[in-house]
């Protein structure tokens, strides 16, 4: 365990990694891993042990709740085949192969020890991918697939490594029980995470209070993971489809105020978690080491090294299997999907299996009587090595190298242009019915009609005509730096005042965050 000046020290500790990281313009996690590390290494600095049920309770279901907020349910549905491919049956595979391997190299561990790893490596992590993937340019549909992928994946796995667990116990595997086992569980999970979602909205809904409403929402994720768990049903799963659910129903259950704040609080809680979770694992390769001291390192290495083999070649070969049956199927039946990648999207794909603190967490949770426990998390840990670190690294190189890029921008300026003149015209039928409700402010009505009608010209004048996209866009960039100025100059005198003593605080924090809200209402 660790006290609460270690962790704020850690936090710390995370900014400036974090800071360094967009410096050096690799992802943060990848950073904050070494920094462990070296962490790891100082005499100063006291061990930590990261405890299974800390990353379970505590991390891992806000960080999953929050990515499944965030992702698309329309995007999921339409690549719901290979997000099951690879959050199902490329999980399995792995857990075969990596079971195979094991029992190759160290046959005196046994069979449920081998199957139990394989079910720890085989999932790439939620978190890992979602905070590697930021502002990579990465295409929408790739970024959807691999964080979906990793929403779902971490359920099947986790059921396997009970099964492995369970069999270890009885001496006995039965195929048929982990069947029902993961049927039962995954269904279950789903249930209450849909019934949890559906109570969550109708609460929000009736709640007026942004502070209340953004309490409730960083409740949310316990209130699907803790029930799931006294049940013994997936609560990653519950957790990710209240996640889904209550992402789906947002935009009509918050009002504006309580998004910007519930997002500036989400994005705070998120980094934090981040932060702490990667720079823990780093911290654990003391911890690791010692308890292998009767053990050869460089034997371990090796194993660590090959079953690190296997999983990326073992997710490549899936990949490329799901990627050519599914172009098969498109032209036998002569469907054009755009939800399939091309073969450089495939390989960003295949490369992406980033492993994290899921399972770092699900090996340090093994049983200490099950033999082989020690060599497992050391085996576990280097896994993570290679695949956050190693391929984390890479990953920017191999998108440059292959010239994966998001859709273009033309592309999706043209969706804002349908957006903003749906929004425009649906402003100026406001504005003619607000002249008839309202006859005694005629010239507010007036400037507001003039100003949509404006508005709506510029925006018909770009949709549909190529040439004219580029200077509209220039020219909304153009008027937004002219607002920007004149909000910059009321802040400022304002800001003088109070720094005067001319007004009291409460005065200018009310105009401040007019003028706030002004500059977000004009950037969006």
């Amino acid at each position: 365990m660790f006290n609460i000046e270690l962790v704020l020290a850690l936090m710390v500790v995370g900014c400036v990694l974090a800071l360094a990281a967009r410096g050096l313009h690799i992802p943060y996690p990848i950073l904050l891993v070494l920094g462990g590390l070296v962490l790891a290494l100082l005499p100063i600095v006291p061990d930590v042990e990261l405890a299974p049920e800390l990353v379970f309770l505590l991390f891992l279901p806000p960080l999953l709740y929050f990515a499944a907020f965030e992702t698309s349910v329309r995007d999921v549905r339409a690549q719901l085949p290979s997000i099951l491919s690879l959050a199902i049956g490329l999980v399995l595979a792995s857990v075969a192969a990596v079971a195979v391997a094991t029992f190759a190299i160290r046959p005196e561990f046994g069979w449920p020890l081998a199957f139990a790893l394989g079910a720890i490596v085989s999932p790439p992590d939620a978190i890992a991918a979602t905070a590697v993937f930021r502002g990579l340019g990465v295409p929408r549909r790739v970024v959807t697939l691999l964080e979906s992928e990793s929403l779902f994946n971490d359920a099947s796995a986790l059921i396997v490594y009970q099964a492995a667990l369970a069999a270890a116990a009885r001496g006995a595997f039965s195929p048929a029980d982990a069947g029902l086992d993961f049927v039962v569980e995954g269904f279950g999970g789903i249930v209450i995470g849909v019934a949890v979602g559906m109570a969550i909205t109708r609460l929000r809904a009736w709640l007026r209070d942004p502070a209340v409403e953004i309490t409730v929402g960083l409740l949310t994720p316990w209130a699907a993971y803790l029930p799931a768990e006294h049940f013994h049903v997936s609560g990653v799963l519950a957790t990710v489809t209240a996640g889904l659910y209550v992402g789906w129903a947002a935009p009509r259950i918050m009002d504006s105020e309580t998004r910007m704040r519930s997002h500036a609080v989400w994005d705070m809680v998120v980094f934090i978690l981040n932060s702490l979770v990667f720079i823990l694992i780093g911290m654990q390769l003391s911890t690791i080491v010692r308890a292998l001291s009767e053990q050869s390192l460089e034997q371990l290495t090796v194993w660590a090294a090959l079953i690190s083999i296997v999983v990326i070649a073992v997710r490549l070969i899936w990949v490329y299997l799901d990627w050519t049956s599914r172009l098969a199927i498109a032209r036998l039946t002569h469907r054009k999907s755009r939800a399939i990648p091309g073969a450089r999207e495939t390989f960003v794909v295949g490369w992406a299996g980033m492993r994290g603190v899921v399972s770092l967490a699900t090996a340090l949770a093994l049983p200490f009587s099950l033999p082989g426990r020690n060599p497992a998390v050391f085996v576990t840990f280097g896994v993570i090595l290679v695949t956050l670190v190693g391929q984390g690294l890479t990953l920017p190189a191999v998108i440059r190298r292959l010239g994966v890029g998001d859709v273009g921008p033309h592309d999706a300026y043209r969706d804002e242009l349908k957006a903003r003149t749906a929004a425009a015209d649906a402003a100026l039928a406001r504005i003619d019915e607000l002249g008839d409700e309202w006859p005694d402010h005629q010239p507010l009505i007036d400037m507001l009609r003039a100003e949509y009608a404006h508005r709506a010209a510029h925006l018909d004048d770009a949709v549909g005509d190529d040439s004219a996209s580029a200077a509209a866009e220039e020219e909304l960039i153009e008027h937004r730096k002219i607002r920007q100025a004149v909000i910059a100059a009321e802040r400022a005198a304002v800001l003088d005042l109070r720094n005067q003593g001319s007004i009291h605080d409460a005065a200018w924090r009310k105009v401040q965050r007019e003028l706030d809200l002004e500059e977000l209402r004009m950037q969006a």
